[in-house]
Order: C-alpha cells, then sequence, then structure tokens
C-alpha cells in the first residue's frame, strides 16, 4: 500500500520566487503595501522592525527608502525568497533569517514592530504564526486581501493559484486578532491602485473595463455605510499591539 506524502510548507514555497516575469508585479505590490504600512504607523518612530515572510524583499526595499526603521530584519520560509533578498542589499537591513513558517527565531519583544503583510491568507495555523509574532514585538501590522464573497466557494481554484488557502473580511480578522488578545490600535481599508487592477489588461476593453472596475471601488471606498464599503475593499490593514 502506498501512502502520499503531502509536501511541507518549506517544499511549497522554496521556487515560490524564481519565476522572473513576476518581478515587476510584486514590485508594484509591494510600493501599495508599504505605503499602507506607513499610514497606518505614521507618528510612531521605531528602532528595530522584522519583517514575517518577507518573500522576496521587494516591501522591505520600498520600507527602507522611506526609513521606516532604523534597522530592518526579516524571516522567510522560501530559499529563492532569501537569495533574492540577499541581491537586494538592502542598507538597512541588519540580518535575515530563514523559519518554518510558524517559529520566529528571536527573543520575546525584540522587535518594536513586526510587519506581516499579505502572509495569513497563505498560512495553515494562522493563531500559531500570530502568537509568534506578539511575543517577538511591542507593535504589529497585520495587512490581508479582502477575498471574501458569497460566491468566493465559486472562485476556489482562483485562490488556490495564488495560495490562498483562508478568506477575511474586516470582521473576520479583527475577531481572529481580538480572540488572541492582540489590541486593534488603527484601521485602514484600501483598495489597489490603477496600475494593479490594469496590470493583465491585454485589450483596450480589458484596461477600459478595469478603470471602471477600479473608479467604481475608489467610489464606494468613501461610503459612510461601513457593511456596504466593506464588500469592494481590497485590503485591510491593522495596526497592532
Amino acid at each position: 500500500m502506498r501512502i502520499a506524502i503531502e509536501p511541507s510548507l518549506q517544499e511549497i514555497y522554496n521556487q515560490q520566487y524564481k519565476d522572473e516575469r513576476l518581478q515587476h508585479w510584486r514590485k508594484l505590490g509591494a510600493i501599495g503595501k508599504a505605503e499602507n504600512i506607513l499610514r497606518i504607523t505614521a507618528g510612531y518612530n521605531f528602532a528595530k522592525a522584522l519583517e514575517v515572510g518577507a518573500g522576496e524583499g521587494s516591501v522591505l526595499a520600498e520600507l527602507a527608502q522611506k526609513n521606516f526603521a532604523k534597522e530592518l530584519y526579516a524571516v522567510e520560509i522560501s530559499d529563492s525568497g532569501l537569495a533574492q533578498i540577499q541581491q537586494k542589499n538592502i542598507p538597512t537591513l541588519c540580518e535575515v533569517r530563514k523559519f518554518d513558517g510558524y517559529q520566529i527565531p528571536y527573543p520575546d519583544k525584540f522587535f518594536d514592530i513586526a510587519v506581516l503583510t499579505h502572509v495569513l491568507e497563505h498560512v495553515e495555523h494562522e493563531r500559531l504564526l500570530l502568537r509568534e509574532l506578539r511575543r517577538v514585538s511591542h507593535m504589529q501590522v497585520i495587512e490581508v486581501p479582502r477575498d471574501y464573497s458569497y460566491s468566493a466557494t465559486e472562485k476556489l481554484q482562483h485562490f488556490l493559484s495564488y495560495g490562498h488557502i483562508n478568506l477575511y473580511t474586516p470582521t473576520l480578522l479583527k475577531y481572529l486578532l481580538l480572540t488572541e488578545n492582540f489590541n486593534i490600535i488603527r484601521e485602514y481599508w484600501g483598495i489597489y491602485d490603477l496600475q494593479t487592477f490594469t496590470f493583465n489588461a491585454k485589450s483596450f476593453f480589458q484596461k477600459l473595463k478595469a478603470i471602471l472596475v477600479y473608479s467604481f471601488k475608489k467610489i464606494m471606498n468613501v461610503c459612510p455605510y461601513k457593511p456596504l464599503r466593506a464588500k469592494f475593499i481590497n485590503t485591510i490593514t491593522l495596526l497592532c499591539n
């Protein structure tokens, strides 16, 4: 009898960042993620900041350019991601370590702030990672995409193609954090920028459709009725401690 062995999280993500065709897409996404991090932490100063699940380092590079912290650190599960982070030669990046996706190899409260952006939706055991995030840092920025909708099950293969195994709304994310004893200080709901919406548009009509969707979402993002507004946002960013 043959027993199928599921690949580990390490094996799944080891080669994640070798596809050079996606570099521009990741760079584009990193700009928006960094802007959200800077927006929600405005007024704070950080000596040591950690990015957990730093990917190939695009967000770190953006944060370094904006002087987010005096010292930046990173942990990442993917060998290909670690290699690309090192190649970027980010000036304020003090250390990059490999981790298993859950155990962060630093002492308690070593960092002023830890950043977890677009990672939680990929994680099988969310609470284990969140507890580690809180253990090593005084404050946390957590951002996820708002993937949930009534028809989410019809888009299962689409979400899985991105490795998204968890779906969130603002309420679901906040409930998860509150039940793990996080204190939510600030909250920001955002939409992707126009470049992101039109990135994959190949024809004039595809681009026009993307522009119209972007314009509608931008209008809805200032809707005072929060339950309606929540249906049209793209990202949920929280500052916690």
